[in-house]
C-alpha cells in the first residue's frame, strides 16, 4: 500500500505517518530511495513562449549573434529572412554568412532544364509564365486568358493551323514552321525552296519555280557553276586540315643527286659489309640529327646497308639522313597534312611507305621524292607493312583504326583482302614462318595469327592478365617474337605452331605504360633493347634476361630504337624531343 501511495501522489514526499510497529506483518518493507535521472535539466521557458498562441515570433529568425539555442527551432525560424533596419553585420540587414550574391542571398531552386526553358521562352513569347515556387502565373494575365495558358511547347495542332491561316490571310511572310517539320536553315541551303529563292533574288531561277524545268539556259548554267565552285571552296575551308588537299612535294638537300660516276645518292657504298658478327652495347653519343620541329615517331635504317636512316615525325614530314659520310639531311618528303605515324622500306630501299593521321598511306620513290601512289580507306592507318617476299613487294598490309587489316595490290590500287576479326585498332603486323603467316596485335589486348591471304584467324592469344602490345619485333633467328607489353615488360612468344608464351624469358625494369615504345634486337640476337617513357634506352641480355645497360638518350619519351644492320656496336634512337641520336 505504501508503494501505491508513493507512486500515486506527486513528486512531493509522502506525508502519511509510518506504521507504529515495523515488525508487524502488515507493515510495508523499508522505503526505497527516489529515482534520479541522468539527463540534464532543460529550461522550457523559451519553448513555452514559442508555442504560445499570442506570440507572433514563429516566423522570426534566430538571432545570428547567439551561440546557444535553448529550444528546438522550427524550419520556418531557421530559414526566415533576417528583418530589421539595423544588423550588426551588414548595413542592409543581411548577415555576411547568409550572403552569396553581391545583392544579397540567392536561393537555388531545383527545376528541370526543360521546364525552365519552356517557361523562359513562354514568357518572352507571350508575356506570362508559371511560377515554379507556387501554383499561379506571373506576367500578362490578359495574354494568359487569351491563349488559354498554353506554353510554347504544347500548342495544340488546331491552334497551329489557325495561326497559319491567319498569317496567310494577312499576307504576312511565314517566318517559322510551327509544326516542327522543316528547318529554315536547311531550307535556306536548298535552292529549290522559297526561302532560298527569297534570299537569292539574283538567281536566274527566281520566279520560275512553277512547271517542269527544261534545259538550262546559258545564264543558269553559268550561275550554277559559280555556285558549285563557291560551295566547294567553303567546304574545303570549313574542314580545315581534314579536307585540305596537300600537294606532294620533296626537297633535296644534298650537293648533287648523282656523283661523278653517275651513281645515285641512295646507292650503298661498295665496301659496306659487316666487320664482325659479335655485337656490343654502345656507350657514347657520336652524332645527333636535328631538323624535325616536333617529336619523331619512327626511324628505319636503309635495308641491309644502313648508310641512310629514314625518320617520320609529328611535324607531317618524312626525312632521310646520311649516316656514313656527312651526317646531314639528304631529302625531305612532304605530302601529309597531319602527323606521320609509321614508315616502312621496301626490300631494296628504293621505295618506302608512310602512314599519317590524315588517313592517307603514300608510296614514295626514295631517290626522286615522288609519290608513286596513295591509298586510303577513310580510316587512320596505325601500321603499314610490305610483304617481305621478293615476288610480293607489290602487296601492302595496313592496320587501321577501324579494327581491320586491309591488303592492297599496289599495281592495281585495289583492295584484295580484308582481315576483320580484331575488336580494337590494329597496332602491329609482323611476318613469321617464312612470310607465310603474320601476327597482329591490337588495342583489344590480344594477338591473332593469320595465314597470308586468308582472312581466318588460325591462332588467337588472349589471357586475362594480358595488356595491349603496341610494338612487336622478330628475333634474328625467326623463332621468337618480342612483344612490348604496356604493363612495363617485354614478353617472348614462340613463332612455332603453338605460338606459346615463353614464361622463362621476361624483360622488365623500364617504364613504358601508355607509350608505344619500339622493341628491337641486336643483329646477332644476343641483346634486346627498348626505349621507355623517361627517355632511356634499355639493353638486356637475351640469355640471362638481366639488364645490361641503360642510356639516358632523350628528354621526354624515347619512342624508337634501331640497331645498325652492319656496324654491330651502333644504335640509333629517336624521341619526342624531335632528335635522332646515334650511339657507339
Amino acid at each position: 500500500m505504501d508503494l501505491l501511495h508513493q507512486y500515486s501522489g506527486d513528486d512531493e514526499p509522502d506525508s502519511s505517518p509510518p506504521p507504529e510497529n515495523p515488525n508487524s506483518p502488515d507493515s510495508s518493507p523499508p522505503r526505497l530511495l527516489p529515482g534520479r535521472s541522468a539527463a540534464p535539466s532543460v529550461d522550457d521557458t523559451m519553448l513555452a513562449l514559442t508555442v504560445h498562441p499570442h506570440r507572433k515570433t514563429l516566423s522570426n529568425p534566430i538571432d545570428p549573434t547567439q551561440h546557444n539555442v535553448a529550444f528546438n527551432p522550427t524550419f520556418d525560424q531557421l530559414w526566415a529572412p533576417i528583418q530589421g533596419p539595423s544588423h550588426p553585420y551588414a548595413k542592409d540587414g543581411i548577415a555576411q554568412g547568409l550572403r552569396n550574391h553581391k545583392l544579397g542571398f540567392v536561393e537555388d531552386a531545383a527545376i528541370d532544364p526543360f521546364l525552365f526553358d519552356e517557361q523562359y521562352n513562354t514568357f518572352h513569347k507571350f508575356g506570362y509564365a508559371a511560377d515554379p515556387s507556387a501554383s499561379h502565373y506571373v506576367g500578362d494575365f490578359d495574354a494568359l486568358a487569351k491563349n488559354n495558358a498554353i506554353s510554347v511547347y504544347n500548342i495544340p495542332h488546331r491552334e497551329q493551323k489557325r495561326r497559319k491561316m491567319e498569317k496567310k490571310e494577312g499576307g504576312e511572310e511565314e517566318e517559322e514552321e510551327l509544326d516542327g517539320g522543316v528547318d529554315e536553315e536547311g531550307e535556306a541551303e536548298n535552292p529549290a525552296s522559297d526561302v532560298w529563292l527569297a534570299k537569292n533574288k539574283k538567281s536566274p531561277w527566281f520566279g520560275k519555280k512553277e512547271g517542269l524545268q527544261g534545259e538550262l539556259t546559258e545564264e543558269q548554267k553559268k550561275y550554277a557553276e559559280e555556285y558549285a565552285k563557291k560551295k566547294g571552296e567553303e567546304k574545303a575551308g570549313f574542314g580545315g586540315e581534314k579536307a585540305e588537299a596537300v600537294k606532294d612535294k620533296s626537297t633535296f638537300h644534298g650537293k648533287e643527286e648523282r656523283d661523278y660516276q653517275g651513281r645515285s645518292w641512295i646507292a650503298a657504298p661498295k665496301d659496306a659489309k659487316a666487320s664482325n658478327d659479335h655485337c656490343y652495347i654502345p656507350k657514347r653519343l657520336v652524332h645527333t640529327w636535328s631538323g624535325h620541329t616536333k617529336g619523331v615517331s619512327a626511324i628505319r635504317f636503309f635495308p641491309k646497308y644502313g648508310h641512310l636512316i629514314l625518320s617520320a615525325s609529328m611535324d607531317t614530314k618524312v626525312k632521310i639522313w646520311d649516316v656514313f659520310n656527312s651526317g646531314k639531311c639528304m631529302r625531305t618528303y612532304m605530302g601529309h597534312s597531319k602527323a606521320v605515324r609509321d614508315i616502312c622500306f621496301s626490300n631494296d630501299g628504293t621505295k618506302f611507305l608512310s602512314a599519317g593521321y590524315d588517313k592517307n598511306i603514300k608510296y614514295w620513290d626514295t631517290e626522286t621524292g615522288q609519290v608513286i601512289s596513295t591509298f586510303s580507306t577513310g580510316k587512320i592507318p596505325y601500321v603499314v607493312r610490305l610483304n617481305p617476299d621478293e615476288d610480293k613487294q607489290n602487296v601492302l598490309l595496313a592496320g587501321m583504326s577501324d579494327k581491320k587489316i586491309v591488303q592492297w595490290d599496289m599495281n592495281t590500287g585495289q583492295i584484295t583482302q580484308e582481315y576483320d576479326q580484331h575488336l580494337g585498332a590494329v597496332n602491329t603486323i609482323t611476318f613469321v614462318d617464312n612470310n607465310r603467316r603474320f601476327v597482329t596485335s591490337s588495342d583489344d589486348k590480344s594477338l591473332r595469327v593469320w595465314e597470308f591471304g586468308i582472312p581466318v584467324v588460325i591462332k588467337y592469344i588472349s589471357e586475362p592478365h594480358m595488356h595491349s602490345m603496341p610494338s612487336i619485333s622478330l628475333h634474328p633467328n625467326s623463332n621468337w617474337l618480342a612483344a612490348q607489353s604496356l604493363d612495363n615488360q617485354i614478353l617472348i612468344y614462340s613463332t612455332r605452331e603453338k605460338f606459346q608464351l615463353n614464361k622463362k624469358k621476361r624483360f622488365a625494369g623500364h617504364i613504358v605504360a601508355g607509350y608505344a615504345c619500339q622493341v628491337n634486337f641486336s643483329p646477332d640476337g644476343r641483346f634486346v633493347m627498348s626505349g621507355d617513357g623517361e627517355g632511356k634506352c634499355w639493353f638486356w641480355d637475351w640469355k640471362s634476361c638481366k639488364v645490361f645497360r641503360t642510356l639516358k638518350c632523350h628528354e621526354g619519351v624515347c619512342i624508337g630504337c634501331e640497331w645498325h644492320p652492319l656496324e654491330q656496336s651502333k644504335v640509333a634512337t629517336c624521341g619526342w624531343d624531335g632528335l635522332i641520336k646515334y650511339w657507339d
